[in-house]
């Protein structure tokens, strides 16, 4: 399998060279040379096949030529070493629970795998290259390339994260591992950790300093391997022999997109539904054809504050960059923080469970969807384990909620990160440090 830019002004490369250099030389993202649907007899006869199964068929064709099959179905071993259950809260609706893994947050799934593939790539070589991993952070990503990435040889990680915007809980995950982990706090938004990643992969005094590459999902390594819990959920629902809607709560749309690689790959599905919190680029979008970044706003689902979603060209490409073609497929709705906090009330007084403030943003897209679309099961991801965000949980849930092995063994560590406040000052980090 090759990989070439969507700038389309780089030439085509292998998968190693697309997860080493993570973006193109010429500023683009890497996509796949093709989509191959799976044979009809994968989706019959799912339910008959385990996940590790399930993942290795999905994922098999992008890695192609790069990773044997012995060792890929080693990758998907280790990285899949939680559960993805399907948890029905009312009748046909469920949340698909992606927060089982070492840092209780969807991304722990692609982490893994990236940093598994790293390693691998690594060890085929006879002299070993460093790489420093760049990864811009709004809430859970940090967290999940830090675990993820921890002591893996020849890897050092560089984590940018806006100071005030994650939670106590995400903080500790990406500022406490230490080892080849250090955790840069920036005085601004996301978007401006993101735009200083980017701009440093583009800057020769740094890359002739350091081998860089992106953990974010603007890396192939990190996006696609989260196409499996999309089959995983259609392998758990398939029972219910009803249409599929998928409610994702979205911020830089790499989830969401993996979901239409997973559809692309032949999983039915009716709808796709990108909930966002105020951060409404891509709602407006779809009701405007105009495509218009802005500023991100802080939210109480901070994961989701992106004010520019770098995978949303992906997903164009997806669609032929036919903007009918995707909204007959995609639908986007956008929810205040008071509409959050409403529904995450309305949720545990009506059914018992406690959502996270970006899988109630989920539910609410999924719920409007389902006004018009009655006759479908919904599925709406909650990416993250509720106690992450315990300060707006607790403000709308009257019930204590049990603090997990996972998040009580990083909460009295010491947090050890570099202030900085431009880019500037994090360029003078990587030459220097």
């Amino acid at each position: 399998m090759q990989y070439y830019s969507l700038n389309g002004q780089a030439p085509e490369v292998a998968l190693e060279e697309a997860v080493v250099r993570g973006i193109a030389p010429d500023k683009g993202l890497y996509f796949p040379e093709s989509i191959t649907p799976l044979p009809a007899s994968f989706f019959k006869n799912i339910e008959n096949l385990s996940n590790n199964e399930i993942a290795f068929e999905a994922i098999k064709q992008f890695v192609e030529g790069s990773i044997p099959d012995d060792k890929l179905k080693e990758i998907i071993a280790d990285v899949l070493s939680f559960d993805f259950p399907l948890v029905e809260i009312e009748e046909d609706i469920a949340a698909l629970e992606l927060f089982h893994g070492p840092t209780m947050a969807f991304k722990d799934v692609g982490a893994r795998f990236m940093a598994r593939c790293l390693s691998y790539f690594s060890s085929q070589k006879e002299t070993q290259e460093p790489v420093t991993v760049l990864v811009a952070t709004s809430g859970d990503t940090g967290g999940a390339v830090a675990r993820g990435f921890l002591n893996v040889e020849g890897v050092d990680v560089v984590i940018l994260y806006p100071t005030g915007k994650v939670s106590d809980v995400q903080e500790k995950q990406l500022t406490t591992l230490g080892a080849n982990i250090t955790a840069l706090e920036v005085d601004g938004v996301f978007d401006d950790c993101q735009r200083m990643v980017k701009r440093a992969f583009l800057d020769e005094e740094i890359t002739g300093k350091r081998k860089l590459t992106s953990a974010n999902s603007i890396n192939i390594a990190r996006w696609l391997p989260q196409l499996f819990y999309f089959l995983f959920a259609y392998k758990q629902a398939k029972i219910k022999g009803k249409e599929l809607v998928f409610s994702v709560p979205s911020g830089n749309f790499g989830n969401i997109c993996a979901g239409i690689v997973a559809h692309k790959l032949g999983m039915p599905v009716k709808q796709f539904v990108a909930s966002v919190n105020s951060n409404d680029i891509v709602p407006n979008y779809l009701k405007t054809g105009k495509y218009e970044p802005k500023p991100s706003v802080a939210t109480i689902s901070n994961a989701m504050d992106v004010g520019d979603p770098s995978n949303f060209i992906r997903i164009q490409k997806l669609f032929n960059n036919d903007l009918d073609e995707l909204s007959r497929k995609l639908t986007s709705y956008s929810y205040s923080d008071a509409e959050t906090k409403k529904v995450m009330k309305d949720i545990f007084d009506e059914t018992g469970y406690i959502a996270d403030p970006h899988g109630a943003v989920g539910y609410l897209g999924l719920k409007k969807y389902m006004e018009d679309h009655p006759d479908v099961y919904g599925i709406f991801l909650e990416t993250a384990h509720p106690v992450k965000f315990l300060p707006v949980v607790s403000e709308v849930i009257p019930q204590e909620i049990p603090i997990p092995p996972q998040i009580q063994e990083v909460m009295h560590k010491e947090k050890k990160a570099i202030t900085i406040s431009d880019y500037d000052s994090f360029k003078a980090f990587l030459i220097g440090g």
